[in-house]
């Protein structure tokens, strides 16, 4: 594959297409719905939950952080996980835009 050439894209673009490509893993979709249930939780919960190791865990909890998913406070020597409320919206809102517009050409599409 070649490299993006983001540049070409607006701002919005660029953010959405990050945000999905963050939550477009499997493991990711398990963090998140584990966060959805207990609605806050520590690093060591998380492991505990999903099968896989540590570290891997750890670098798909920094992905959905760095695209703004999923905010972390340190809460001594561990930190706790939340999703952030300003990165699904901005899906949502994609999604809702999406989602009219096919509602609309339901009766005029192929």
């Amino acid at each position: 594959m070649g490299v993006t050439k983001s540049y070409h894209f607006t701002e919005l673009q660029n953010e959405l297409a990050s945000l999905l490509k963050a939550i477009a893993h499997p493991a990711r979709i398990a963090i998140i719905q584990h966060l959805l249930k207990v609605e806050s939780c520590i690093c060591s919960a998380i492991v505990d939950e999903i099968p896989l190791a540590q570290p891997t865990i750890s670098q798909h909890l920094k992905e959905l952080k760095n695209a703004g998913l999923i905010k972390g406070t340190i809460e001594g020597n561990s930190i706790c996980y939340c999703l952030n409320e300003q990165g699904f919206n901005k899906i949502k809102g994609f999604l809702e835009i999406v989602s009219s517009h096919l509602e609309s050409q339901k009766k005029q599409c192929c």
